[in-house]
């Protein structure tokens, strides 16, 4: 596991890497309001032993790259994908292969859309269709919007009370599946406590933009994977189908009883999935 500090524009991104640079790049993009680790670092040593070279980093106002106070952040989500392009220069890598969950299979498809030659494939993972959906699709459930309304009665410089709180999202997002809470505990902490702002995540809440690339999913042309848990209460499982729709995707992978999350009971079968759309992408 390597660090790398990569400057772009007037920020700083922290990004990490495992594997040989000369295997196919895969570049993991987490979603709102989390960094880098997100990715478990395990999981991307696993992913990286099967012969790639895998990035994770901290999306602006999370980790330890740059963050500005609660409130005054000024970006939007085509600002994010130029963050990737810049991780995706600083490594010199010609093309990548894209692995976005939630924000980030958004910021990969806009990347896909906007820079096709630069993306040599897609794995979309608990993610919608950045365009209009063809069928139906349920919103976010009730129990996840109560959940963030009780943000704003928490003190955030208690780190024990923001991990209690954080830990009631975690067992929301969870599925089906039980849930390690040490390993989730662990994850929370540490977040907490390497970020340079805790607080500056919630910036992500505000995100807009990219309506430039809105309903062009005609444009992507690489081999695409989605992935997509039965039991998303963030992202409902009918996004899935949307997407294989809208994108005409290669192959869903569904995860049985499977929330927005990356369970680790998973791991083998999205660790394969993805080292097989990477095989393919090379045919």
């Amino acid at each position: 596991m390597t660090d790398k500090i990569i400057q772009h524009q007037d920020i700083s991104l922290f990004t990490q890497s495992f594997g040989n640079r000369s295997h196919p790049a895969v570049v993991l993009i987490a979603g709102a309001t989390v960094s880098m680790l997100f990715w478990d670092s395990e999981f991307c040593q696993k992913l990286a032993d099967k012969g790639l070279f895998v990035i994770r980093y901290d999306f602006r106002d999370t980790g330890q790259s740059t963050s500005v106070p609660e409130g005054e952040a000024n970006y939007d989500i085509v600002d994010f994908t130029e963050d990737l392009l810049a991780i995706i220069d600083a490594y010199k890598i010609p093309a990548a292969h894209l692995v976005g969950i939630s924000l980030g299979g958004m910021i990969a498809q806009i990347a896909a859309i906007k820079y096709p030659e630069r993306v040599k494939s897609l794995c979309l993972f608990s993610t919608m269709p950045w365009g209009d959906s063809d069928i139906p699709v349920p919103e976010m459930d009730p129990q996840i919007l109560d959940f963030h309304a009780k943000a704003a009665d928490i003190d955030w410089e208690n780190e024990d009370k923001v991990i209690h709180y954080l830990l009631e999202g975690s067992h929301l997002m969870s599925g089906l599946k039980s849930l390690n809470v040490l390993r989730a505990e662990n994850y929370l902490r540490e977040s907490y406590r390497r970020a340079n702002n805790f607080r500056s995540q919630f910036n992500h809440a505000s995100i807009a933009g990219g309506m430039d690339y809105y309903n062009q999913l005609d444009k992507i042309k690489g081999p695409v994977l989605v992935i997509h848990g039965t039991e998303d209460k963030i992202c409902h499982f009918q996004n899935a189908i949307s997407l294989m729709q809208k994108i005409r995707a290669q192959n869903l992978v569904v995860l049985e009883g499977t929330g927005h999350e990356l369970h680790e009971d998973d791991w083998p079968l999205i660790i394969s999935s993805i080292s097989n759309l990477v095989k393919t992408a090379s045919q």
